[in-house]
């Protein structure tokens, strides 16, 4: 009886799950899921319902095979969960395999199958790279959202306090005026609020303006900020990771080799 070698079994997985041809039809079939989750919104007729439901249920198949070989072609088995990605995978294919379609917890079902268009994220490099950028910038966004918050909560009670008796809708209570203030910093119509209290308050122009260009000027190029300096962190170590996985020299390597043969020649110069 002839006998299974794992080592040879784990490096075919491993070859798979590193081939860009397969790599590229996960794509597809994410790509196909999100479609059918777009299609599943509009009123068909009962045999293409059944049709989408077989193929959603293949679809799901699919990602668990899929997960398997990963899994499978992981050299490190016991740390294959510890990254956030393959258990996120994980979890969005098992909670798949519920059958909960009629049950009172179809509603999550479907939201758990929305999600599977995340899966996406996991599987290109470049998204994840940007993923993870967001991910690591969140310390220092949250500094700069919380400042934020002061500000727009100082000048939402200042708005309550000047213009809630001339437009309740918009500046009634501190919870209203923080939604208006939104508007303001996003654009949407802002000059029409601005006019209108301009009739009572003619100097209130400086309030929107201020207000502005603390928001939509100051913290969010702030949030950009920080955002681009992470992602330009993340790049410079993923580079750094690849070229030790390729086994090419760093900056650290050639800067030791350079103070190695500057002390070399120097030592020859006393000579």
């Amino acid at each position: 009886m002839p006998t299974i070698n794992t080592s040879e079994l784990q490096a075919q997985f491993e070859r798979l799950r590193s081939n860009k041809s397969f790599e590229l039809f996960i794509i597809s079939i994410i790509v196909i899921s999100a479609l059918v989750i777009g299609v599943k919104t509009y009123p068909l007729p009962p045999a293409v319902e059944q049709a989408i439901v077989i193929l959603d249920w293949g679809i799901t198949f699919f990602f668990l095979i899929e997960v398997s070989i990963r899994y499978l072609g992981d050299p490190n088995k016991k740390r294959f969960f510890h990254n956030g990605w393959n258990l996120f995978d994980t979890l969005i294919v098992i909670i798949s395999l519920i059958p909960i379609d009629n049950s009172e917890l179809a509603l999550i079902g479907r939201l758990v199958r929305i999600f599977r268009v995340l899966r996406m994220v996991s599987i290109i490099p470049e998204l994840r790279t940007l993923m993870n950028s967001l991910l690591a910038a969140l310390p220092q966004l949250a500094y700069v959202l919380l400042m934020m918050f002061i500000i727009f909560y100082i000048y939402a009670a200042i708005g309550a306090t000047f213009f809630a008796s001339i437009n309740p809708d918009l500046w009634g209570d501190i919870a209203v005026s923080m939604l208006t203030l939104f508007r303001v910093m996003t654009f949407e119509d802002w000059t029409d609020v601005m006019y209108e209290t301009m009739k009572i308050y003619p100097l209130s122009w400086t309030f929107y303006l201020s207000f502005i260009f603390l928001s939509a000027f100051a913290f969010l190029n702030m949030i950009i900020g920080i955002v681009v300096n992470v992602m330009e962190e993340e790049n410079a170590n993923q580079a750094k990771a690849e070229a030790l996985a390729a086994g090419e020299p760093t900056m650290k390597d050639l800067r030791d080799e350079i103070r190695t043969l500057r002390a070399l020649m120097e030592s020859r110069t006393r000579e």
